[in-house]
């Protein structure tokens, strides 16, 4: 994996980047509506923005509630790591910020790889935009 760096903060700060990845990712290649995608979670939220140089190649966000959502790796970079090296920093986040646990909306193609960070997969499959997806959470000890 090439040296990339990784930025947190608002979406005022990241929301150029941010969105780059997310249209990609969401609107052209999953066909998720444009209306579907934006909400506004995204004004309150932590968001991180994972850059290779200076390009923006991932990114995901850190609601209020310890959801963990819009999860995105463009295409081109993924499979060397760079999905891990982001959820450990959201997990590392939330602990710095005393969360008793993080929350997500799994696409059921990435159950696994969420698995392997230690969240556990909660309830049924449901729809959501058309794609499968699972709620998965992940509780901190004290």
């Amino acid at each position: 994996m090439t040296q990339v760096t990784l930025r947190s903060g608002s979406w005022d700060v990241l929301q150029h980047d941010a969105k780059l990845i997310r249209e990609q990712v969401f609107i052209q290649e999953q066909q998720i509506a444009v209306e579907d995608e934006w909400d506004a979670e995204d004004a309150v939220s932590v968001h991180f923005v994972i850059y290779d140089q200076e390009q923006p190649i991932a990114t995901a966000r850190l609601l209020q509630n310890n959801s963990v959502g819009r999860v995105a790796v463009l295409k081109s970079h993924r499979g060397v790591g760079i999905g891990k090296v982001l959820m450990l920093q959201i997990i590392q986040q939330a602990k710095l910020e005393q969360r008793k646990f993080l929350k997500l909306s799994s696409q059921v193609h990435a159950i696994q790889f969420y698995a392997s960070l230690g969240f556990n997969v909660e309830g049924e499959q449901y729809l959501d935009c058309a794609i499968p997806h699972i709620d998965m959470r992940l509780a901190f000890s004290d």
